[in-house]
């Protein structure tokens, strides 16, 4: 594929409107959550386990509507529900402000509890955001164009997740002080530019459905159809035990500050490593898809994550640490490529919410799940070697992944377009 045939999707001004939408509510989102992990670390704690527990506070709300977000996503108009979310994102980031600012004294007394209220809201708003942002894509372009429109997806949210990080960082430990309310004023401004965005794209007929069905049986539609799609549940559990195991991105902000011995300033660029690297696969796989070996491909990129992940662990110097974050993050964007396009090729219109939100369980969940294992493993096996424990976990379900279904290393998505 050549560089000008990947850009065909870009003439598609809709596509284009959710690409920056996509963007600069990720750049929100990242640049929100790290100011979040630095603030509970560097004011309140310098404990590794209370960055696990903030992975867990939004991913229990998260789990637990996911199935009813998921349903709702198939019978109710999706840009509504991506619009509804910024906006309430929005005003949560303006209530931090107020938490965050000298201004506002009143809201001092909250600290870290109203820090944990915030992540525990935004747990539930996000199972809505993750369950509409696919379906909604889907309904955008073409179905021939799928595996393009993935692949820029994802560029747009790593893009983000790669200067949410650094901006974060930067500003937060500027001058060696703490700057928290400038970060959530700049993803205030953010989030207006994603709510912008979405509202340029016109709304799209939802799909017919069956009037006749509860929520629990249409709920059961979506289950049945993942657990039944052998492609599917292996696609999706690769990325769930990779993203449960290897989640050694979350703890960070104490590897920058006990093995490297640095501090909040140069959390930002370690933190967005991974994400470097994963624009960077990005803009490779526009020129080479994996469409036709996807399944060797989605095999290789989980186990090198795997790989990565213990090579990180080992290192003592900031530079090498943050080349083998890249190529965790690199490898990761393989994975995440080729499932979305397994689930957008392979799933019906009138089911993509539902399916969505097993998909969002299986994955969306694991990254705050990860981060709570990890927290949890480095305080019983200690900093380092939890994270060596997560990468070898990896590469073991891969091996598994693989001896229960063989047939995926021959997967050609091109015979499902």
């Amino acid at each position: 594929m050549s560089f000008s045939t990947s850009l065909v999707i870009l003439k598609h001004k809709e596509f284009r409107w959710f690409v920056f939408a996509r963007f600069f509510l990720t750049l929100a989102i990242q640049m929100q959550f790290s100011t979040i992990y630095l603030q509970v670390y560097y004011e309140y704690t310098k404990e590794e386990l209370m960055l696990g527990l903030i992975g867990l506070t939004e991913a229990l709300p998260f789990i637990i509507t996911s199935f009813y977000s998921g349903y709702l996503a198939d019978i109710i108009n999706r840009r509504k529900i991506l619009l509804t979310g910024c906006v309430a994102l929005f005003l949560g980031s303006l209530f931090l402000f107020g938490l965050s600012s000298s201004y506002f004294d009143a809201f001092k007394d909250a600290g870290i509890v109203a820090l944990f209220i915030v992540v525990f809201v935004f747990g539930i708003i996000r199972s809505f955001l993750a369950v509409s942002t696919t379906p909604f894509m889907s309904q955008i372009v073409p179905r021939e164009l799928y595996t393009q429109s993935a692949t820029w997806n994802s560029t747009a949210w790593h893009i983000g997740s790669i200067l949410g990080p650094v901006i974060a960082g930067l500003l937060y430990g500027y001058n060696h002080s703490f700057h928290a309310d400038w970060c959530y004023a700049i993803t205030c401004v953010l989030f207006l530019f994603a709510i912008l965005f979405y509202a340029l794209i016109q709304s799209k007929p939802m799909p017919a459905k069956n009037k006749d069905e509860s929520f629990i049986q249409s709920m059961m539609v979506g289950v049945k159809f993942v657990f039944q799609n052998k492609l599917v549940l292996s696609a999706l559990s690769l990325d769930l035990f990779a993203v449960l195991f290897g989640g050694a991105v979350a703890l960070i902000p104490a590897f920058t500050d006990k093995i490297l011995h640095l501090g909040p300033e140069a959390y930002g660029l370690l933190r967005t490593a991974p994400a470097i690297g994963a624009v960077l696969m990005a803009f490779y796989l526009t020129l080479k898809t994996p469409a036709k070996y996807a399944g060797m491909s989605l095999l290789f990129g989980v186990a090198a994550f795997g790989l990565f992940t213990i090579f990180f662990a080992l290192c003592t110097n900031y530079w090498l640490a943050f080349l083998m974050l890249l190529c965790t993050g690199a490898f990761d964007n393989i994975s995440v490529v080729i499932r979305h396009s397994i689930l957008q090729l392979s799933t019906p219109d009138a089911m993509r919410g539902r399916v969505a939100a097993v998909n969002s369980i299986f994955i969306g969940s694991s990254n705050e799940i990860g981060a709570f294992e990890s927290g949890v493993a480095a305080r019983l096996l200690g900093l380092v070697p939890s994270i060596i424990f997560g990468g070898a976990m990896t590469i073991l379900v891969v091996l598994g992944v693989n001896k229960l279904n063989p047939a995926l290393k021959n997967l050609d998505l091109t015979k499902l377009e």
